[in-house]
């Protein structure tokens, strides 16, 4: 998948990039402020009627900024943030595909549960390492996931921390399409278009009926982000994190 700008629109489709202003695959306060104002902005915009989700060139995206968890001064600013991004993410009410190329880790694949279709290429992989940091899992995917995977996928999946690649995580059913002969983007936006044609009304009622109630989502968000704040103060939590942090660099 070749690199893009942070955001892209045509035929009335809006594609939105999954990294930092510094252009890395991982998201800091700014960029979940910055996709929750896009997708708030796309929500009220009767142009936009699909919105697809996409990462940089062969990683869709590495998950949270860790240099952010260890820095107590950036925490409130950083749970605001978060806060509004899967408030959104719960709430969207128009067509949300996304496009894997590469490696979706932490948050980088708890987003995927709140699309409707996942495109994604035969090299992707998928991981949820939140527990192994000492974190819960976001984006309530404490109810998504196992709606989606089944308890005991859903428990192997955050749990053990295992990585599913494509054909796991089609059989589980977090990737609807594996996509082999061109790049997930493609297919993702073929499907936009024809989604583009659909009278906007009828579909945007049939995707809520669909996805039922977001208001149980929006209180498990705030939960999780709860328990996830709790786990900043914690000194075992931080000496962690700084040490995955440090392997990482």
């Amino acid at each position: 998948m070749a690199n893009h700008s942070t955001i892209d629109f045509s035929n009335h489709t809006l594609a939105l990039t999954l990294s930092d202003q510094d252009g890395r695959p991982v998201l800091d306060h700014r960029a979940y402020a910055r996709l929750a104002s896009e997708l708030e902005e796309a929500a009220r915009d009767d142009e936009v009627r699909v919105v697809i989700l996409r990462g940089l060139s062969g990683c869709f995206c590495l998950g949270g900024d860790l240099s952010e968890f260890l820095d107590s001064s950036r925490h409130q600013s950083l749970i605001d943030a978060v806060t509004g991004m899967f408030r959104m993410l719960a709430t969207f009410p128009k067509p949300l595909l996304a496009c894997v190329d590469g490696d979706a880790v932490g948050v980088g694949c708890t987003v995927l549960f709140h699309c409707d279709l996942v495109f994604a290429s035969a090299k992707s992989t998928f991981r949820v390492p939140f527990v192994d940091f000492g974190l819960v899992p976001d984006a309530a995917t404490s109810i998504l996931a196992p709606e989606k995977l089944g308890y005991a996928g859903a428990f192997r999946f955050f749990c053990l921390g295992e990585q599913l690649d494509v054909e796991g995580a089609a059989r589980l059913g977090l990737v609807t399409d594996v996509v082999e002969t061109e790049e997930p983007e493609l297919a993702a936006r073929r499907v936009a278009r024809r989604l583009a044609k659909k009278p906007a009304r009828a579909l945007a009622q049939t995707r809520s009926l669909l996805k039922g109630d977001s208001r149980q989502l929006c209180e498990r968000i705030d939960r999780e982000i709860s328990l996830f704040h709790d786990a900043l103060k914690d000194e075992a939590t931080i000496r962690r994190l700084a040490r995955i942090a440090r392997m990482a660099a």
